[in-house]
């Protein structure tokens, strides 16, 4: 019998090397079409959004159709106005406000998910399925129509339990007052979201861990911060993560309240660009408006990206 040479002895292991570099690459094919097709629609409009930003773009290009460079003006502009700067501190905090709440609420629902029986996790459930798939502008609407000047439900509440003021009163006088009500309207939409995913995350989890801590003696809360949250960990980081978002792009809830007001004092960035776009048809402006909001965004971003792979190197 003669012996293997060394090409057919290292056939085998090409092929199971092949198989395996294939068995890596599948996942990035089987996603390289969407990620494709993202990039060319999405691609493409912050492509042309950039260019915009470079361009003096108003009514006058606008109905002339003539393109005016402007290099980096529309930028200076933008950043040398006050106004930016506060309604930038302006949307952080209001960002800041609705995460926090939204994050605290939905985990709260989410646990009572687990302790509620059959029937009352049910009625829950469909009520928060409920508020999730109501549109933005119905239920901006009623929210308008909840706290309407004349007509309004809270008005009429604070009446019938004795206070006094609150005959016609106006809870869209003021920024500070519209921003909460549009903090009420997103966190409202958006808890349901955090509270059905953190359930179902908590039914992978063992009854067994919860039975052992509460015959060692822990409490409730303990047994949220050393059992609950180590387990649900990036859970939390992710939904944290995709809120921030969500709150930051919030523009309908705002602007169909009170359009920004009373005088642009509920603006945030997204509004003040749609204002100064659609409103002044300063698009140039606008344009620089929505690049520099991305830009901070990404930048916010990253320290949270950062937190994230530190995570799964510790997990790892």
């Amino acid at each position: 019998m003669s012996a293997k040479t060394p090409d057919v002895v290292a056939a085998p292991d090409r092929q199971r090397e092949q198989g395996r570099a294939l068995t890596r690459l599948l996942p990035y094919l089987l996603i390289a079409p969407a990620v494709i097709a993202l990039g060319l629609v999405l691609g493409g409009t912050l492509f042309r959004n950039v260019l915009i930003s470079l361009q003096e773009f108003g009514r006058r290009q606008l109905i002339s159709r003539t393109t005016e460079w402007a290099g980096l003006d529309n930028y200076v502009e933008v950043l040398t106005n006050d106004r930016f700067w506060s309604t930038l501190v302006r949307t952080f905090v209001f960002m800041a406000a609705n995460v926090v709440l939204i994050m605290v609420i939905g985990t709260l629902c989410g646990l009572l998910l687990l302790r509620l029986g059959k029937r009352m996790r049910l009625v829950l459930s469909i009520s928060l399925v409920l508020a999730w798939a109501m549109p933005i502008i119905p239920s901006t609407t009623v929210f308008r129509w909840i706290f309407d000047t004349q007509f309004g439900l809270v008005n009429w509440l604070m009446r019938t339990l004795g206070f006094s003021g609150y005959d016609q009163h106006n809870w869209f006088d003021s920024g500070l007052s519209t921003l909460t009500i549009a903090t009420l309207l997103i966190v409202w939409t958006s808890v349901p979201f955090v509270a059905l995913n953190l359930y179902a995350g908590l039914t992978t989890v063992s009854g067994e861990i919860y039975e052992a801590a509460r015959m060692d003696g822990a409490s409730a809360w303990r047994i949220f911060w050393s059992i609950v949250l180590p387990i649900m960990k990036p859970f939390f980081l992710i939904t944290t993560f995709l809120e921030i978002i969500w709150v930051f792009k919030a523009f309908a809830q705002i602007y169909a309240l009170n359009g920004g007001g009373p005088n642009r004092a509920s603006e945030t960035l997204p509004v003040m660009a749609y204002v100064a776009g659609m409103g002044q048809q300063q698009y140039g402006i606008a344009a620089a408006i929505s690049v520099v909001t991305l830009l901070i965004l990404v930048v916010a971003m990253s320290f949270y990206f950062r937190l994230i792979l530190k995570q799964e190197k510790e997990q790892s």
